[in-house]
């Protein structure tokens, strides 16, 4: 494990690798215990007649022999230590092998060569290749792979990029197999994966005619649950093509389910490498969500296949020129599924739903990261361990600004691009700046004499911009001037340099409408173009104004719609005008934010008089507004199901001066009471006329309807409704799809009986005992659960079934306590904050990228009152203080120490 905590890495700093490796050839012997590689790699120096050494990276390996042109170098003609092994002296061209060992059953970090379930897999990205052999482990040295691999008859299935070239039997009973990737890539996408498989595949015919074919593997035994991944697969195949002109380039593409597994899936080069519960579903065992998770995590790695392998990042600053724009590309994707066979009203409804779940997600997870200690740009200026900048930030933000270029651009000008950036770099490790200068060359045939210089702001600004609007409205002239204004305080490490003093303007697409006191749309135009109901406001200064003529009464105003750009958007609405557009906006994402907007003003409102000890009570407008969400015939269930859920206990906290998060979770469970009470007769319809019966679909529209119906019931419940917890047990019991049995089971240990609560987890756990994923989801609603404490937690910790080994039940627990359980977590006496050093350091002694992911409980700790305050701040230093600290986690805990808001 690396300790040297103090290393910090910086963009500016980037030199290109002085050698060019364009053939690699590997050679892997595997056995669990010590599986020996050869790698036989052809160098050649950039510059002809530099004298660089050859450095080469490795961890936790060991050196057997070195040769260069086929002669040994001993020991005294290179330098080795526990990170570098360094070739002084090579000639301009040479062939280097070199043959060393490593231990694929010992490795618990499960990065590099691993053994999982019995079976061997790769993890490479970010720095996982230097455990397997010694390289120039860096996202610039691109190369093309010869793989063969040797094993025992235990292991059927050997499997590596590309294609594969040859198979057989070598006389001593192991078996033999070569591949081969035409296509350079740097290490990051090398993957192997050997063992006891079963596989599902297809063929299928791409755009220009070539038979490809298509594989799922997974665990013996679980080839019943491999379809929609596989079906899935095909369908991103053919969106690719159909929506960006991009076709598969390999002749065949394989997925592999592992159940070990640090991240939710890898794009390795023809051989994507799953965790398990982003492949395996069927009715009886995978959710909605889990239906809808498959499919975009298969698009997305599929989707990597352009974005991110034939085009990849020069260096590890660049992450999100292929992580954000291919969750983007995934996003659309979902969007278009979801709406795909439905008539346009149905379509439009489905795509909204996929805009708010995205839009919900970067609030609960980007925004706060966006404020803390840990804030940083898309495009980070410094590391110290690249693993903690697989953020929200990253990628969902990263997407963002993708959206806000599709935005500016259209979809033609995107598609064109896009062709143009693939036109440009195929082949190649670029940067982010290489994409924008690609759209640029297309906005600026749009917009002759304009740029996107102001744009590329974006890549390297933190925080999360805010746009103050205001209205002036004119009745006599019928006139109504619109004023945007922007900042962006300085957040992060920008606090503490001189780079965040002064933030200029971003270019901020800002999409509005508005709306007349009946809640029609008033036609609007700009300079002369025809008059439309949503414009498009470009913002790129500090204050700009735009008037719009015709306007026959004082409007209400309709801002940001779609999400047009990540920004916090400053308007005094009154609670009347969002009533308003809460039950009349024609854009449904606007009307969904007004009803958010209500929500947000009512809870934290109560748990203001929370802190004060007052009576709470719900404003009778913010009943009503609830009511004709419920009761609205326009409005589809998926999209009801959204507009009614309460904001996040996250996203509510970023509204806080002070965050309480106890206050918070009373008052949002007041809420959430008080409308199941109030409006029980809507709830009541609401479940009775959204059952599904027959056979399960994963479809948006019955989706949607359970989507529905569970809430409904958790609202009841809440109230106390005694026929809800006859309905609960009922539709536990008679349940046809997990989606129905885990929302009865969610309803009834949060707000049931106890003893009604106790028999149905120990049925669920008795039923499921043998599925993995099903488990992971009863840890998951046990640690979230209301009453859970910290004692509950560590009495499911000792459960048989627990371990912290495996990170998807790490994730179930421990994670879902510390993350998504404030009532538990939070406490002042500190038992809370106490349990987190434990399982940090645990975990870091066991997988130092698992614990940094962990770490980032508390990175927002200064924000919190001063009574959680101070023991989260001794919590920190408590770990930070920890001998042997990794890495990872010693860069979380020390920003958060000293970036602290």
């Amino acid at each position: 494990m690396r300790t040297d905590t103090s290393v910090t890495i910086y963009r500016k700093d980037y030199r290109p690798y002085p050698f060019e490796i364009p053939e690699v050839a590997l050679a892997f012997d595997l056995e669990p215990e010590v599986t020996t590689v050869t790698s036989r790699l052809t160098v050649r120096r950039r510059t002809a007649g530099d004298t660089a050494p050859l450095v080469l990276d490795g961890s936790e390996l060991e050196l057997v022999s070195v040769h260069v042109d086929g002669a040994a170098w001993d020991a005294g003609r290179h330098t080795l230590t526990a990170e570098t092994l360094t070739l002084p002296g090579l000639p301009d061209q040479a062939v280097v092998e070199i043959v060393s060992r490593c231990r694929p059953q010992a490795n618990s970090t499960l990065m590099g060569l691993y053994v999982s379930s019995g079976n061997f897999f790769t993890q490479c990205e970010a720095e996982g290749f230097r455990r397997i052999t010694w390289f120039a482990d860096r996202p610039d040295v691109m190369s093309r792979y010869r793989v063969t691999l040797r094993a025992l008859p235990e292991y059927p299935h050997l499997l590596s990029n590309g294609n594969l070239v040859a198979s057989r039997t070598l006389p001593d009973g192991r078996q033999e197999v070569e591949w081969e990737d035409p296509f350079p890539k740097p290490c990051y996408l090398f993957a192997l994966v050997a063992g006891q498989l079963t596989c599902r595949e297809t063929r299928a015919r791409t755009a220009s005619g070539r038979e490809v074919l298509l594989q799922v593997y997974s665990d013996p035994g679980s080839e019943d649950r491999t379809a929609w991944a596989l079906e899935s697969l095909e369908r991103a195949l053919r969106w690719d093509e159909t929506r960006f002109g991009l076709e598969l380039d390999l002749d065949r593409f394989m997925v592999v389910a592992v159940r070990d597994f640090n991240m939710g899936a890898m794009e390795n080069k023809g051989l994507n490498i799953f965790n398990a519960a982003y492949v395996l579903a069927n009715p009886d065992t995978a959710t909605d969500a889990n239906y809808e998770g498959i499919e975009s995590v298969i698009g997305h790695e599929y989707f990597h296949n352009w974005t991110g392998n034939r085009v990849t990042c020069r260096d590890w600053f660049q992450l999100s020129l292929k992580e954000g724009l291919t969750v983007f590309r995934d996003q659309e994707f979902s969007a278009d599924m979801m709406a795909h066979g439905l008539d346009a009203a149905a379509a439009a409804s489905a795509r909204a739903v996929k805009r708010i779940d995205d839009v919900a997600t970067l609030r609960a997870a980007q925004f706060p990261e966006d404020a803390g200690p840990m804030a940083h740009p898309i495009r980070p200026e410094s590391y110290q361990e690249i693993g903690n900048f697989y953020t929200a930030t990253v990628y969902e933000k990263g997407a963002e600004v993708i959206r806000m270029q599709h935005t500016l651009l259209g979809e033609q000008g995107f598609r064109a691009g896009m062709d143009e950036y693939f036109r440009r770099h195929d082949g190649q490790a670029v940067t982010c700046d290489d994409f924008v200068a690609a759209m640029e060359s297309v906005y600026t045939r749009q917009h002759p004499g304009r740029d996107l210089s102001v744009f590329r702001r974006w890549y390297r600004q933190a925080g999360t911009p805010r746009v103050a609007v205001s209205l002036a409205y004119d009745a006599a002239t019928r006139r109504c001037a619109v004023t945007l204004s922007q900042r962006c305080a300085p957040v992060g490490v920008e606090k503490t340099t001189a780079d965040g003093a002064d933030k200029p303007p971003l270019h901020i697409p800002f999409a509005m409408g508005l709306l007349d006191r009946a809640g029609r749309p008033l036609p609007l135009s700009l300079d002369g173009a025809p008059a439309v109901d949503t414009v498009l406001l470009e913002l790129t200064t500090e204050r700009q104004e735009w008037v719009f003529d015709g306007i026959s009464s004082e409007p209400v105003p309709s801002l940001l719609r779609g999400f047009s750009a990540p920004v916090i958007v400053e308007y005094p609405w009154r609670d009347d005008q969002l009533a308003l557009l809460s039950a009349h906006d024609p854009d449904p994402f606007a009307r969904w934010e007004a009803g958010q907007e209500l929500a947000t003003r009512q809870i934290l409102a109560l748990a203001a008089r929370v802190q004060q000890g007052d009576a709470l009570s719900l404003q009778p407008a913010f009943v009503e507004a609830w009511r004709t969400l419920l009761t609205d015939p326009r409005l589809d269930a998926a999209y009801r199901a959204r507009a009614l859920a309460l904001p996040s206990e996250k996203t509510l906290a970023e509204r806080m001066t002070d965050i309480d998060p106890p206050a918070l979770a009373v008052a949002r469970d007041f809420v959430r009471a008080d409308l199941g009470r109030q409006l029980a007769q809507a709830w009541t319809a609401a479940f009775e006329n959204n059952q599904t019966p027959g056979a399960y679909s994963p479809a948006p529209v019955p989706a949607g309807r359970r989507a529905l119906k569970n809430l409904a019931l958790s609202h009841l419940m809440a109230a106390g409704d005694a026929r809800a917890q006859a309905w609960a047990l009922e539709q536990y019991d008679q349940a046809g799809n997990m989606t129905d049995r885990l929302g009865a089971l969610g309803a009834l240990v949060n707000h049931g009986r106890p003893d009604d609560a106790t028999r149905t987890l120990g049925d669920f756990y008795e039923q499921w005992q043998q599925d993995p994923l099903v488990i992971d989801k009863w840890f998951a609603l046990q640690a979230t659960a209301r009453s859970t404490s910290v004692e509950t937690v560590r009495g499911l910790m000792a459960h048989p079934a627990f371990t912290l080994r495996n990170p998807n039940r790490a994730r179930a627990l421990v994670f879902q306590f510390c993350l998504n359980n404030a009532r538990g977590l939070h406490l002042p006496d500190g038992s809370g904050y106490a349990f987190w050093v434990e399982q940090v350091l645990a975990l870091d002694a066991l997988n130092p990228e698992i614990a940094a992911r962990l770490a980032r409980a508390l990175d927002n700790w200064a924000r919190y009152t001063p009574a959680l305050r101070e023991p989260m701040r001794r919590a920190l230093e408590k770990v930070r203080a920890h001998a042997g600290l990794s890495r990872n986690v010693n860069e979380i805990v020390s920003k958060a120490l000293e970036l602290a808001a």
